[in-house]
């Protein structure tokens, strides 16, 4: 956050003095409309009044004004910075390996990169502009009220600490709290709702699809009891400004009270009126440390984002491959197979990466494979599912290759999606190609069968392409170079 006030302290600085005249407007307008009201009571000439008139109406009109110019200039700032922030990473994430990226889900990225800057960039407008404005009026309501009586305005400052500092104190550790219970029973619930929707018929032929959403229903449960519990703080923390004004007004009649023999009657009416106005300016405090520690968190993201980059570079080892050469990555799940693989595919003419997650178009079966080379042949096509194994499917398909795929992958099974990923791989003209888990999803000997073809040149490629393929396992006949990311170790052999 630091970071992100730094360049823009000159901007910041202009929104804060606009929000103070502006809020000052409304303090001086309130004193002079008790002195006004109070003055007019009296039954003086006009005259005696008009100075006064004139200064309601101009500080009536100047709240307003000053106010839009508050507003343009720290959304301005505010704009700005979330626009340099995501530039920055944006950045950094162009220069980092590619696997950084492609490890996170498309849906975190975005979260990360969109609503976290949104969150970090508020804390100018949300946060830091509205208590540098309550800091400035709250010391200058109390020292124009010490003027007049010391103990009220001794009454007006512990109120205006309880409204300022106690309530949005309070209100920021209930955020906190209602962010950890949403963090704890909310992807639990997801994870529950999407193992419904994702293999529903697998746990409706199981006998389990009915708990699991029992399970998803009770996480839902869990989650609003826990989250009504930690809102509770945020309600007293809701009443305490309220409290404090009504304790300051009190205050004040009663040193009005103590007083009225010795000061004016206008004296008096401003004594007991402006406190009301005192309070406008912290009323935005509870929102502004629940902005605070919303905009901590989404700098906590970003930074984890932002370390990820650094640590994934000095893991990254240049490797080096000759054409027509085999290569196999093996490493659990989350060693970083598919970030070395994508920080060898730098080069799109010379290299292909097919992803274990590649997509499959709702169109053609045609179409689905010439996403990998536009030229191919009718064919070359059936030769390439042919040869991945798919030769029967489509000879059962009613058109052939032109039958499409209603709704893309869930036309298929799992291990045709991989074969058919595996025929892309096969079609496009790329001399290197990297493929990340191939033979997931695939039974025991599919797999080995098709691993073993797939690092023995000639066999499914041609001994001139270089194929490197990231997997958990290799089988015991197949010779090649090896890089075990889980042993955290380089051997080759051939």
């Amino acid at each position: 956050m630091l970071e992100l006030l730094r360049p823009r302290l000159p901007r910041l600085a202009l929104a804060a003095v606009l929000g103070v005249l502006s809020l000052g407007s409304a303090l001086a307008l309130a004193a002079i409309s008790a002195w006004l009201i109070t003055r007019a009571w009296q039954m003086p000439p006009v005259l005696d009044l008009t100075v006064a008139v004139v200064a309601v109406r101009a500080l009536g009109i100047s709240r307003g004004v000053l106010g839009y110019c508050q507003r343009l200039a720290s959304h301005d700032t505010a704009l700005r910075s979330a626009a340099d922030v995501r530039e920055t990473l944006f950045r950094r994430l162009a220069d980092a390996p590619p696997g950084v990226a492609s490890r996170l889900p498309s849906g975190e990225l975005v979260a990360r990169i969109g609503g976290a800057v949104d969150d970090l960039a508020d804390v100018l407008v949300r946060a830091v502009l509205p208590i540098a404005v309550a800091a400035v009026l709250s010391v200058t309501a109390v020292t124009v009220i010490a003027v007049i009586s010391p103990a009220a305005a001794a009454v007006l400052a512990i109120c205006l600490f309880v409204a300022g500092v106690v309530a949005p104190w309070t209100a920021a550790r209930a955020a906190a709290a209602a962010e950890s219970v949403a963090a704890e029973h909310h992807s639990g619930r997801d994870v529950a709702v999407m193992l419904a929707l994702e293999h529903a018929p697998e746990l409706r032929v199981g006998g389990r699809l009915d708990d699991v959403i029992a399970e998803a229903g009770r996480r839902h449960r869990d989650w609003g009891h826990h989250t009504d519990r930690a809102a509770s703080p945020g309600a007293v923390a809701a009443a305490a400004p309220t409290a404090a004004v009504g304790l300051s007004v009190l205050g004040a009649v009663v040193a009005a009270i103590a007083i009225a023999d010795t000061v004016a009657p206008m004296t008096l009416a401003i004594l007991m009126l402006l406190p009301l106005s005192a309070f406008e300016a912290t009323t935005a405090l509870p929102a502004a440390a629940i902005q605070l520690t919303r905009s901590r968190i989404a700098a906590r993201r970003l930074a984890e984002l932002t370390t990820a980059v650094d640590r994934v570079r000095p893991r990254l080892v240049p490797i080096e491959l000759t054409p027509g050469s085999r290569l196999a990555v093996l490493g659990p799940s989350g060693s970083g197979k598919t970030t070395v693989l994508m920080a060898m595919a730098e080069n799109p003419s010379e290299t292909a990466f097919f992803g274990e997650d590649a997509h499959l178009f709702a169109t053609t079966v045609r179409d689905n494979l010439l996403v990998a080379r536009g030229d191919a042949t009718d064919d070359e096509l059936r030769n390439a599912l042919c040869r991945v194994g798919l030769g029967d499917w489509l000879a059962a398909l009613p058109d052939g290759l032109s039958t499409i795929l209603v709704g893309g992958a869930a036309a298929v099974s799992a291990g045709q999606r991989r074969r058919l990923l595996l025929a892309r791989a096969l079609i496009c003209a790329a001399p290197t190609v990297l493929l990340d888990e191939p033979t997931e999803h695939l039974d025991a000997d599919s797999g080995r069968r098709i691993l073993t073809a797939l690092l023995t040149p000639g066999a499914l490629f041609g001994a001139d392409r270089t194929v490197v393929v990231a997997t958990h396992h290799l089988p015991q006949d197949v010779r090649c170079r090896t890089i075990d990311l889980g042993a955290a170790k380089v051997a080759s052999s051939v």
